[in-house]
C-alpha cells in the first residue's frame, strides 16, 4: 500500500468530522495546507474594507464558509493556484456578503397591467405619506398623547376627524386591514349571536378567506338567507329572530353575478333593521372616498352614499381605491365605534404610527378632490391615457429589441388593464405595452426571458399568456423610465 493510498482510506474511516476522500492529486495543483489562515486573511490588506463594511462576525462566518469549499476542492483535485490569491478570496466572500445584505423586500417594475396588484404591494403612497412616515420614524410624536390635556389620548383620533369629514359618519376606529375589521365587528357585536346575509355575497377574498371562516372565528352564526343570484327582503323578514345581532350587506366588489339577479337595496335593508332594532353593517372591501365617474372611470360605491343611506356601520380598505397604505377601516354610529374601542381584540388588531401618519396624510388630499389627480399616484395610474403609453411603447421596443436578440420579435401592441386587488373585476382600462414571443424558427423561450427579467437589478414583472410575454406599460411612468431603459443591457445574449 502507497503511502497516498494509507492517506485516501484514513480519511475514509476517520469518524463524522473527516473530509471526503481526495482524488490522485497532480503535485503541481495546489493541497489544502497551501490554503491561507483566516487569521492572516483578517490581516490582509484586501480585506480591511469588508471588515469596515460587514463588521468582523459576518466576514469572519462568510470566510470559513469559503475556505471549506476551497479544502474540498483541493482535496477533490479541482483547485486553481489563482483562487487563493488575497484578492480573490476577498472578492467571493465580498460576493457572499453582499448577496446576504441584499433587501428581500425589494422595488420591482409592475408591468402586470394590474395597478392594485395584491403580491406587488398594491397602492403606492404620495410623497406627502412618505414625508409623514419619516417624520413618525426619526422623532417622537403624540401617537396616544392628548396634547390640549396632557393626558393619554386615544390612538387613531388624528385620522378618526379626517374619516368623518370625509365620510359622513359619526365616529371611525382604524384596524390592520379589512378582514380585520369585519372580524372586529363581527367579534364584539355578533358573538354567539346570528348574523343574516345574502347568499350571493358570502364572497371570498384572496388566499382562499372566506366571509363564513371570518364569521366563525368570531364566533357569530351564519345565517344565509335567499339564493346565489336572488334575494328578496322578505327573506331577511323571515329569517330575522331574537337572536339576530346584525343585518350585513357585502359588496362583491371581486365578482359580478349576471343574469336573473336580484338583490335587496341598502336603503330596504335599513327600513328593515330600524324596524326590528337591528343595526345593518357594510363590508364595502374597496372602499372608495369619491364618485369615479367623475373622471370617466366605472362606478363604484362610496363610502359616504352608503353611510347616508343608514348603515350603522360601514368597513373598507385603505390600500384598495383609497390608495393609502394597508389598513381596516371602520366608520359608523358613534355608540357602536366605543364598543368596538373597548374590546381587547382592537388591540391585538390596532395599527402602527407609520400606518397613522401615511393614513392622515392621503386623507388630507381628498380635503381637494380636484387635485387628485395628480398628487394620488393610484387614481394617476388609473387615468393614464393610452395615447402616452403607446408612444412610451414606441420608444421601448427597440432598446428591448436590442436586448433580447433575435429569438424574440417585440411588437407595440393594444392592452387591457385592470384596477386589481378585487375592485371592479370586470371592468378594463384601454392600455398600451409590448408583447413579446419567440421568433419563429429560432429557439426562443419565454419562460426563460420572463425569469431573465425578474432576475434584474430591479425585477421586471410582466404576464405571460396566449404564447407572449406581455408588459403592459399602464404602470411604468416617465419619471422610472430611464432606470428601466439602464438595465435592459444585461439581458443581451
Amino acid at each position: 500500500m502507497t503511502l497516498a493510498t494509507e492517506h485516501v482510506n484514513v480519511l475514509r474511516t476517520n469518524g463524522a468530522t473527516a473530509m471526503p476522500a481526495a482524488k490522485m492529486r497532480n503535485p503541481v495543483e495546489p493541497g489544502p495546507a497551501e490554503i491561507p489562515s483566516v487569521d492572516r486573511l483578517l490581516n490582509a490588506r484586501a480585506f480591511q474594507q469588508l471588515l469596515a463594511q460587514h463588521g468582523r462576525t459576518q466576514v469572519v462566518a462568510a470566510l470559513r464558509t469559503h475556505l471549506d469549499s476551497l479544502r474540498h476542492a483541493a482535496l477533490e483535485g479541482a483547485l486553481a493556484r489563482a483562487s487563493l490569491t488575497d484578492e480573490v478570496i476577498a472578492a467571493a466572500v465580498d460576493t457572499t456578503l453582499a448577496e446576504a445584505a441584499r433587501p428581500r423586500l425589494r422595488p420591482v417594475f409592475n408591468l402586470t397591467g394590474t395597478v392594485l396588484h395584491t403580491n406587488l404591494g398594491r397602492a403606492l403612497l404620495p410623497e406627502e405619506a412618505v414625508r409623514a412616515v419619516a417624520r413618525a420614524l426619526t422623532a417622537p410624536v403624540n401617537l396616544e398623547f392628548d396634547l390640549q390635556s396632557g393626558r393619554r389620548g386615544e390612538r387613531d383620533s388624528g385620522v378618526e376627524g379626517l374619516l368623518c369629514e370625509l365620510t359622513g359618519a359619526e365616529a371611525a376606529t382604524v384596524v390592520n386591514n379589512n378582514a380585520a375589521a369585519v372580524l372586529l365587528m363581527l367579534g364584539v357585536l355578533a358573538n354567539r349571536r346570528e348574523v343574516l346575509v345574502s347568499r350571493g355575497e358570502l364572497i371570498e377574498i384572496g388566499g382562499s378567506f372566506r366571509l363564513p371562516d371570518i364569521m366563525r372565528r368570531a364566533g357569530a352564526k351564519l345565517v344565509e338567507v335567499g339564493a346565489t343570484n336572488r334575494t328578496h327582503l322578505p327573506d331577511y323578514a323571515a329569517a330575522l329572530g331574537p337572536r339576530s345581532a346584525l343585518l350585513m350587506k357585502v359588496h362583491t366588489s371581486n365578482y359580478a353575478i349576471c343574469g336573473f339577479t336580484k338583490s335587496v337595496t341598502l336603503a330596504q335593508l335599513v327600513e328593515l333593521g330600524r324596524a326590528h332594532a337591528v343595526p345593518v353593517a357594510v363590508d364595502l372591501g374597496s372602499g372608495s372616498l369619491v364618485d369615479l365617474t367623475r373622471w370617466q372611470l366605472p362606478r363604484e360605491p362610496t363610502v359616504r352614499e352608503t353611510v347616508a343611506a343608514g348603515a350603522d356601520l360601514v368597513t373598507f380598505s385603505g390600500d384598495k381605491l383609497l390608495g393609502g397604505p394597508q389598513a381596516g377601516l371602520l366608520v359608523g354610529r358613534a355608540d357602536l365605534i366605543a364598543k368596538l374601542r373597548k374590546d381587547p381584540l382592537r388591540r391585538a388588531l390596532r395599527v402602527s404610527k407609520l400606518t397613522l401618519a401615511a393614513l392622515e396624510a392621503v386623507l388630507a388630499l381628498y380635503r381637494a378632490p380636484e387635485l387628485l389627480a395628480e398628487r394620488l399616484p393610484t387614481l394617476r395610474l388609473l387615468l393614464r391615457a393610452p395615447a402616452h403609453m403607446q408612444a412610451q411603447a414606441a420608444r421601448l421596443r427597440p432598446l428591448l429589441q436590442c436586448s433580447v436578440g433575435e429569438a424574440y420579435q417585440v411588437a407595440d401592441a393594444p392592452m387591457l388593464s385592470q384596477i386589481g386587488s378585487g375592485a371592479l373585476p370586470i371592468e378594463q382600462l384601454p392600455s398600451y405595452g409590448l408583447a413579446i414571443r419567440a421568433a419563429r424558427g429560432k429557439r426562443g423561450s419565454l419562460e426563460r426571458l420572463d425569469a431573465a427579467l425578474r432576475a434584474l437589478p430591479r425585477p421586471v414583472i410582466g404576464r405571460l399568456a396566449e404564447k407572449t410575454l406581455w408588459l403592459d406599460l399602464r404602470c411604468l411612468e416617465a419619471c422610472d423610465e430611464a432606470a428601466f431603459d439602464t438595465q435592459l443591457a444585461a439581458l443581451r445574449p
